[in-house]
């Protein structure tokens, strides 16, 4: 027997065409309009050179209108960390010039297996933001042997770091292989 707390009142029920199942947008192939474009860290210097124009306008209000009351060091100040705030944003806006599909070749290329799934993902390393790839990969088998995580340098191109090793989850249970 059932509760009558738990039931469902016939008013509330729905029949089995009412009921719809769709994709997110998002995941819709339909309306698919290309790769996804990465940005590129250059659109730091844009922020930049406003910060710039800031601390100029600031430092030459300071040096105009110095004695009155109305401007004080406070200005000069603000034009100082402005400043430093666009030198900051012209030396982390270095262009990206590996996209993830270079960085995909590069990290196939250091794990030393074939490669089967694999995925990318842009971090910064540093204090100056320096654009790095992270690239997870499986070796190209039903169940993967190997598994690879290479770091690829997103300026040069160069191996940062890898670590390879055998993948130790057991997909026995679902029944793949």
């Amino acid at each position: 027997m059932s509760d009558a707390g738990s039931s469902i009142p016939e008013s509330e029920t729905m029949s089995d065409a009412e009921i719809t199942d769709e994709l997110p947008r998002e995941l819709n192939v339909s309306e698919y309009v290309g790769p996804h474009l990465f940005p590129n860290n250059s659109r730091r210097r844009i922020p930049a050179i406003i910060y710039l124009s800031a601390a100029v306008v600031c430092t030459v209000v300071w040096a105009v209108a110095s004695e009155s009351p109305l401007v004080n060091g406070g200005i000069l100040a603000a034009a100082i960390a402005l400043a430093v705030f666009a030198v900051y944003g012209f030396v982390c806006g270095r262009e990206l010039k590996i996209d993830e599909s270079d960085a995909l070749v590069v990290a196939v290329g250091a794990v030393g297996f074939p490669v089967g799934h694999a995925s990318a993902q842009m971090g910064w390393r540093g204090w100056f933001s320096r654009p790095t790839w992270r690239i997870l990969l499986y070796s190209n088998e039903p169940q993967p042997d190997h598994r690879g995580l290479v770091f690829v340098d997103g300026i040069t191109g160069e191996v940062i770091d890898q670590l390879v090793q055998p993948n130790p989850e057991d997909w026995a249970d679902l029944g793949a292989g």
